[in-house]
């Protein structure tokens, strides 16, 4: 049987793809700028939100991740979130019409923004050595591992140090221990480290997908 078809919005360089991949999915990237270093099956540079109102019917799962810069801690602290637009309504309106399962993946802090979202960590997968939480919001019903107590450190500088889990954003370093801790098993920058999730998440999310979608047919 073929893999059923995945769309990943706004994919960058891949993290949540690898993931689908791992759960069985084809996956097709979408990104307004080139990736030269993406993963998955297929890969189109567009933007996202026609790209998907012209063919996210097309696939049997949609999976978006719109940029972060409104909802995160750090645009909320110099106050420079309302500089970004809120992608995630009119990302999910256009999710909605295609009447197709769809997930939305964004930072801990747009949980204001996301609809009853599933927090995934770090500390709930053995083989992932960083924490950074991620929401996900979907209109499948889903369970979430159970979410361990932090209780290995995680400098908040950005080097890794033995034994502990390693913080990743900005200007990760050194960024080869950055894509270990995460799982990412081909070669990142580190502004694309910086932005990407951990494949076990989707794989995670993924096989839940897959499950749900059993009953019915793929797209043709």
């Amino acid at each position: 049987m073929s893999r059923p078809r995945l769309l990943d919005l706004f994919c960058g360089a891949g993290g949540a793809t690898r993931g689908y991949q791992m759960a069985g999915f084809h996956v097709t990237g979408v990104d307004n700028r080139p990736q030269p270093r993406y993963i998955g099956d297929g890969f189109v540079q567009a933007d996202a939100l026609e790209y998907l109102t012209a063919h996210g019917d097309t696939f049997d799962v949609i999976h978006a991740s719109p940029p972060c810069q409104r909802y995160s801690r750090g645009s909320k602290q110099s106050h420079t979130g309302e500089q970004h637009p809120d992608l995630i309504a009119p990302t999910r309106a256009a999710l909605i019409a295609t009447g197709r399962p769809y997930v939305i993946e964004n930072v801990a802090d747009a949980r204001t923004w996301l609809r009853d979202p599933m927090l995934l960590c770090g500390a709930m997968f053995p083989d992932v050595r960083t924490y950074r939480h991620r929401l996900f919001e979907s209109q499948v019903f889903m369970l979430a591992p159970s979410h361990a107590a932090h209780t290995v450190k995680s400098p908040r500088s950005n080097v890794y140090v033995v034994g502990q889990f390693m913080t990743i954003y900005g200007h990760v370093s050194p960024v080869e221990k950055a894509r270990e801790v995460m799982g990412i098993d081909w070669p990142m920058s580190q502004y694309e480290i910086a932005q990407a999730i951990p494949p076990a998440y989707t794989e995670f999310i993924g096989r839940q997908l897959i499950a749900a979608l059993e009953p019915a047919e793929v797209a043709s």
